[in-house]
């Protein structure tokens, strides 16, 4: 149990989610923390919403018919396929489909590669046999699977190696691993997941290459006081990304939702995320990401706690 605490939590501190351990019947990460009757503040279900995913490391929605999607973080290199596979029956078992998102660098925090390093391996076929491993294990999943690769793209924060690179650098870089993807996983769909900031529309990879588009919207109470002079809600922090999304004319998704403050300010977000929306009719998917977040925030923020459980500040 330590061991897998450790290997969960490295690098990223992303995972392979709840999923991988309780499929192979190991005791899950923070499972004895949670119970059927804890409290939490999950995005409330309508009988119109759009589909609900989570990323759930802790597992708080093992249990929840309401989640249709199953979301998995894995970086491409020192990875251990055998608890992906194990992923695919625990989605068949829940009737969920599957979100690969797929981060084209090592756990290692100490071992990160510069951007040029990453697109220039990329290009000459260095990763040619990660990519193959992961796609080959996604391609004979049963359930119904999306691979979103190199997220938020348009970041200019130097967070991710692959945000260096500029707009043909990046959809060189994006189709490459679409292409070669596709040879092991035909059957997959492709998510392509800027972040939702201004400029998102250089790094389009084209029609081709995107079956759907990803975007990522966090609500953190001081920040939005700070810097918005107002508590935002899920539709007007949403709008902006979206409205730059719209016009490639793809599904849209919330691939990463998170929302942390007072009681008031979480209930808002928890009522307006998954409610259906006349000004997004593309938006047909909305993922929480049910965990603490794994890089500090610009300013003085920290890191929030996503998690259902813990979002509401004391």
């Amino acid at each position: 149990m330590d061991e897998i605490r450790k290997n969960a939590r490295r690098g990223t501190a992303k995972w392979l989610s709840f999923a991988a351990v309780a499929a192979m019947g190991v005791a899950a990460l923070g499972a004895t923390q949670t119970s059927a009757a804890a409290p939490d503040n999950r995005p409330i279900v309508y009988s119109n919403s759009i589909d609900f995913g989570a990323y759930d490391p802790w597992g708080d929605f093992a249990n929840d018919r309401n989640v249709k999607i199953e979301a998995i973080f894995l970086p491409w290199q020192d990875v251990d396929l055998t608890t992906l596979r194990a992923a695919d029956g625990y989605a068949r078992e829940r009737g969920r489909t599957i979100l690969i998102s797929v981060e084209p660098w090592t756990w290692s925090k100490t071992d990160r590669i510069r951007p040029p390093a990453l697109l220039q391996g990329i290009l000459a076929g260095q990763y040619d046999g990660n990519i193959a491993a992961i796609c080959g294990v996604a391609g004979k999943f049963e359930a119904p699977t999306t691979i979103r690769w190199a997220q938020e793209m348009e970041d200019p924060r130097d967070r991710f190696s692959w945000q260096g690179w500029t707009g043909e650098e990046y959809k060189s870089a994006y189709r490459y691993f679409v292409d070669h993807c596709r040879a092991s996983a035909p059957r997959a769909k492709f998510m392509w997941s800027p972040k939702g900031l201004p400029g998102l529309e250089k790094y389009y990879p084209g029609d081709a290459y995107v079956d759907s588009i990803g975007l990522s919207v966090f609500g953190l109470q001081p920040f939005d006081r700070d810097h918005f002079g107002h508590d935002r809600d899920f539709a007007e922090t949403l709008k902006p990304g979206y409205d730059l999304a719209a016009k490639f004319n793809k599904p849209i998704c919330v691939a990463e939702l998170g929302y942390a403050g007072n009681a008031d300010y979480v209930r808002s977000w928890a009522e307006g995320a998954l409610r259906s929306d006349t000004r997004f009719p593309k938006l047909n998917c909305v993922v929480y990401f049910n965990d603490k977040e794994v890089a500090p925030w610009p300013g003085h923020y920290g890191l929030p706690n996503w998690r259902v459980t813990s979002n509401i500040a004391q």
